[in-house]
């Protein structure tokens, strides 16, 4: 086939996988998932069933793909900020936040609690956990973060504490949860 062909194929393959899974989100926010079918999800999405069929096997696939899509976000995101003109301290701190806001938000959801169970979940954290070492490393090497762990230690910990924004009841809360893992990290 044509190479004009075959763009034009992918992206329309990519602008229905797009609207399947931001309709998908949009179901589950406004009707929970009890109430979520692959009918319901192509019909939002504009779809016929036969279609969705043909890009997701069920449910669980379609929220699956969103899920995948949604940390990936995050994580370029976190990758941007990591590489960018603030210094080492700064760039952990901003990505605590944002990891904690993140966790606030989503407290408690049916969705979170199924969709944090998957293996690119898992993934996720890892790198995360990646990113925070190497931003450690180089806080540390500063003078701003303390030396007598190993930065995969404390990014392991950084990680733990700010997860538990999930509980707290207000982003005051959050900010103050952020805080004080921080000021664990003083030399």
């Amino acid at each position: 086939m044509p190479k004009l062909w075959n763009d034009t194929v992918d992206e329309h393959r990519t602008a229905v996988r797009n609207a399947t899974l931001d309709a998908a989100a949009r179901i589950a926010q406004r009707d929970g998932l009890a109430s979520m079918s692959m009918s319901e999800i192509a019909k939002e999405a504009g779809i016929g069933r036969a279609t969705l069929y043909k890009y997701f096997a069920d449910v669980q696939a379609v929220l699956g793909a969103w899920h995948e899509r949604h940390v990936a976000a995050h994580l370029q995101e976190f990758h941007s900020i990591a590489h960018g003109s603030a210094s080492a301290r700064e760039s952990l701190r901003l990505i605590l936040v944002n990891y904690a806001e993140t966790n606030f938000r989503h407290h408690g959801s049916e969705i979170a609690a199924m969709l944090h169970s998957g293996a690119h979940a898992v993934e996720a954290r890892q790198h995360l956990t990646g990113v925070l070492t190497h931003l450690i490393e180089a806080a540390a090497s500063a003078g701003d973060i303390r030396r007598d762990m190993m930065a995969s230690e404390l990014a392991t910990f950084c990680l733990s504490a700010v997860e538990g924004a999930t509980n707290l009841k207000s982003k005051d809360a959050v900010g103050r949860l952020v805080g004080l893992t921080l000021s664990a990290l003083k030399p």
